[in-house]
Parts: C-alpha cells; structure tokens; sequence
C-alpha cells in the first residue's frame, strides 16, 4: 500500500513538472512613452491569395497598422504519448501556416548543444530551429511581398552549451544575415518585405536585436512602453472560464479597432483549462473560442485588429482576419 501512494505521489510530481505553461519572467526594462494617435492610411484594394495578401496592402503602413493572423507555439504538433491534448498547439507546420495567411510565429526554443529545439514545455516537437528557418526562408524567396514577424522565446531547460542564448540565436543570424530586421522599431511593410522581422522575448547584451518584448507580463493583459509606440498584448493562457477568456479577446479587438495604429496589439485566443492536478487541456479552450473568433469577424469587417494569435489556425480562420484589411 505505501509503494502505491508513493508511485502515486511521484507521478503527480512528474506530470506537473512535464506539462507546466508557467511564462518564464525577465524584469521590464525602463522604455519610452506611447505616440499621439495617427489617422489610418488606406489599404490598397487588389486581388490576393492567402501565401500574397500582403501584396495588396499599402507599403507606408506600419505593421502595428494591419490585421495579422498569428500562431501560438507554431511549431507544437505534437503531444506526448498518453496525455492527448496537451502540448499540441497546431494541425499545420509552419510551411502549411505561411501558405495559409499566418505571418505572426510564435517561436519556442529549447538551447542544448549550443543549438536550438523547438520545444512546449518539456515535449520536443521533432523540430528544430533550421527547419523553422528554412520554411521561413523558402516561403518569403517565392513570395518576397510578405514578410514574417517571428517571436522567438527560450523554453524548457538549457543543456550542454558553452554559450549564451543569444550567442546561439547571433549564429544562426549570421547564417543569412540579409534575411533578418534586426532594428528596434516599428517598421513599414514596405521596409521589410521579403524578410523575418525578430519580435525579441529572450534577454540579450547587444541591442538592438528586434522588438523589444522581454518586459512580458504573466497570464494578464499588459503594455509594454517603447519610444516608437507602445504594445498591446492579451495572453491570458490559464483559462478556467472561457467566457472570461472570450471577453478578454473580443476587448482588445474592439481596442484595436480604434486606437492608434503606432500601438502594436498582440491577442492570444489560445490558452488550456487547468485539469486534475493542473494538467492542461488544450482543446477545451480552442474548442469554444476559435469559433467565437470566425464569429467576430463574420460578417466580414473592415479595420484594424492587430495580431491575432490562436491555437489551430487554419485557412478560413485567417481568411476572415486577412479580409479586414480590404474594405
């Protein structure tokens, strides 16, 4: 009887270790004060597919200024075996989510080996920071009218390196430095067609390098103050009440709607239900929002929503988003 509940008792431990979706904290940094409101320039009104809907918008537009579909843990597609539901993030790899609309990645990165894995939490996606790339870089090569915007995060624990995250992160730069923005600000989609534009959450010595987003707050909602304008970001991921959730997401796309298009607003709908001993559940969240989110942008609307970052994007999801740009 006590070898069970000592098996017990070390399972539990396992499992709340294994699928934690705690956000790592860095403290926030001291930045500069949010922009007057701007007055919305037109988007041009041109055909498009999902992999070129970016050649049809105005390239003076910043990017703060567009409606961006977005993915959460892009590169999760996998759960570990037994726990369905918890760690699976997406159905499409990255190709198939560039070809589908997303220009928003959500980039998890394991450092062992003085390389990068892609990781949610402790499940290793069968992924690795190259393939990322590569997708990102084979999709832009045949459609150099988009570009990608790539948050890239440290996650799970580090292992067997002899250099810093960033050291790391600077090598694979270097690779292809001319396929990188690198540049703290917000910059115009003219500028930076063709290319990764880095949105920074991992803490570095050297700057610039990206947008700065290290000052990230934990499960909230939250602004994070730069000199070019502030950003917005809803990342409420702990989720015991999806109507809570809901109204969250559906207050940030009415803010965005209407605010300055210098603010960057980022709206995660993902999240997971906290199960028995706080193991995750993915789908309970996606489930329920995912079509509130067809729901809110059905019929189709026209503004400025920012990026919308969800769980199991898929073609018709990102379409509605992408059509709010055209009027």
């Amino acid at each position: 009887m006590k070898s069970h509940l000592l098996f017990s008792t070390v399972l539990v431990f396992f499992l709340l270790t294994l699928f934690s979706c705690e956000e790592e904290r860095i403290e926030p940094q001291t930045v500069g004060s949010t922009l007057e409101q701007e007055k919305k320039e037109p988007i041009t009104s041109v055909s498009y597919t999902l992999s070129n809907w970016m050649s049809a918008v105005n390239s003076g537009l910043k990017l703060s200024a567009i409606s961006i579909p977005g993915t959460h843990d892009s590169g999760a597609r996998f759960d570990p075996p037994i726990f369905s539901g918890t760690a699976k993030c997406q159905d499409l790899t990255i190709d198939q989510q560039l070809n589908a609309g997303t220009r928003f990645l959500d980039v998890r990165c394991r450092h062992i080996d003085n390389s990068f894995t892609i990781h949610h939490g402790a499940v290793y996606q069968n992924l690795n920071f190259d393939d990322v790339l590569t997708a990102c870089f084979n999709f832009l090569t045949n459609n150099p009218s988009e570009c990608i915007i790539m948050s890239v995060k440290e996650e799970h624990t580090p292992q067997n390196n002899t250099r810093s995250f960033e050291a790391t992160f600077d090598a694979y730069v270097q690779s292809n430095p001319g396929n990188w923005i690198l540049a703290d600000a917000m910059p115009t989609l003219g500028s930076v067609r063709g290319k990764v534009v880095l949105f920074r959450r991992f803490g570095v010595v050297n700057t610039p390098k990206g947008i700065n987003a290290t000052a990230w707050s934990d499960n909230t909602t939250f602004e994070i103050a730069n000199t070019y304008g502030n950003i917005k970001i809803q990342d409420n991921y702990v989720v015991p009440d999806n109507n809570q959730k809901w109204n969250a997401i559906e207050g940030l796309l009415n803010e965005a709607s209407s605010a300055s298009t210098d603010k960057l607003f980022i709206n995660f709908t993902s999240g997971y239900k906290p199960g028995w001993f706080g193991i995750p559940n993915i789908p309970a969240v996606s489930n329920a929002i995912n079509p509130q989110v067809e729901g809110y942008f059905t019929p189709q609307k026209y503004g400025r929503y920012g990026v919308v970052v969800m769980d199991f994007a898929n073609v018709a999801r990102n379409q509605l988003i992408v059509d709010s740009n055209f009027p």
